[in-house]
């Protein structure tokens, strides 16, 4: 089954230096049909006006992924680390224990971005943070590991998440097609962050996402030239 989750019915929140969508229930939306996928517990849409951000907050026990669509993001943590993420770049942060951080649009553009949050496979853990610069042609008509808990991606190049997932982008052409297979016990979670695409059928548009569950086998057609993320996560129930 996939289940088409159009922009328009995502939750909406416009905070004014924020402007965020959210797939799941995340602060003031609440929607008991939609409190995650699997162990995938947050999709947030961010878009982050020039010259501002999420000043220091903390988190314990969560998987926290960031994939910038556009500009860049720089975070603070209270470990000491800190970074720039660009456009096409991904960063992660192990919460553990416990950690507290800031992101904040330092540009004199809009960022825009998609912060997913996973569930870990262990609760605890010393807090990470890391960041990768992908080269861009890699995910250009196939699917590229960009984090995951898997060994075998990791020594691929991912960047590592303390869950039993992974996250995936590619970009496509009008006209490819990628054939993509979900592991037993997995669920998938697919958001195109541009252009238009078909999966198994399912037409999305920029910005929606497809559930998928109870489904192997995915045949994902770029209608336009597309660039798309897939979340794979254990079909946990909540």
């Amino acid at each position: 089954m996939i289940e088409k989750r159009p922009f328009s019915s995502l939750g909406h929140a416009d905070h004014g230096w924020l402007n965020a969508r959210h797939h799941f229930s995340f602060a003031n939306y609440y929607d008991p049909a939609r409190m995650g996928w699997g162990s995938l517990r947050v999709w947030n849409d961010d878009e982050i006006a020039a010259k501002s951000g999420f000043p220091a907050h903390p988190h314990r026990d969560m998987e926290i992924v960031t994939y910038v669509r556009q500009g860049a993001i720089t975070h603070r943590d209270s470990m000491g680390n800190e970074g720039r993420t660009n456009a096409g770049d991904v960063q992660v942060m192990s919460a553990g224990t416990g950690i507290q951080h800031s992101e904040f649009n330092l540009e004199d553009e809009e960022t825009r971005l998609f912060q997913i949050w996973i569930e870990p496979s262990e609760k605890g853990g010393t807090p990470r943070w890391d960041a990768k610069a992908f080269p861009k042609g890699d995910r250009a008509g196939s699917l590229e590991v960009l984090a995951s808990g898997f060994d075998q991606d990791i020594l691929d190049g991912a960047l590592w998440i303390r869950a039993d997932a992974r996250l995936s982008g590619a970009t496509l052409g009008k006209g490819d097609t990628i054939a993509h297979e979900l592991a037993e016990g997995f669920r998938g979670y697919l958001v195109v962050s541009d252009g238009k695409l078909s999966v198994n059928g399912v037409e999305l548009d920029a910005r929606d996402a497809g559930a998928i569950s109870d489904v192997t086998e995915l045949t994902i057609e770029a209608l336009d030239d597309a660039e798309f993320l897939l979340a794979e996560v254990p079909d946990v129930t909540h």
